[in-house]
């Protein structure tokens, strides 16, 4: 079983930053894709950015300068780098994990083991 403790959320003021992180725990050894997902209430939950063990990432429909997502293969901790905040990137912020290889995206199915969310709140 894996477990995915997701931390570094919070509240901060339009034009800050925030890095996101994503400790996996247990049986970690077989995890592929590392994925970052967000949610407001009321709405679906979205793709925002994941990466693969060997480094190559994917970006869903969000302004990729100013999110970069990354990870240290030593511990699959997989972090989530957000700057020029905006209100809209008000959201719970997911972190995600399935051991498939290949090409690593958005599709949610996919992907097997969720954390609990960290809140990313962003006032104007």
């Amino acid at each position: 079983q894996v477990q995915l403790v997701e931390s570094g959320g919070g509240s901060v003021q339009a034009g800050g930053s925030l890095k996101l992180s994503c400790a996996p725990s247990g049986y970690t050894g077989t995890i592929y894709c590392l994925g970052w997902f967000r949610q407001v209430p009321g709405k679906e939950r979205e793709g925002v950015a994941g990466i693969n063990r060997y480094g190559n990432s994917w970006y869903a429909d969000v302004e990729r300068g100013r999110f970069a997502v990354s990870r240290v293969n030593a511990n699959n901790t997989v972090y989530l780098q957000i700057s020029n905040l905006k209100p809209d990137d008000t959201a719970m912020y997911y972190c995600a994990a399935h051991s498939s290889s290949g090409y690593c995206s958005e599709y949610q199915p996919k992907y097997i083991h969720w954390g609990q969310g960290t809140q990313v709140t962003v006032s104007s």
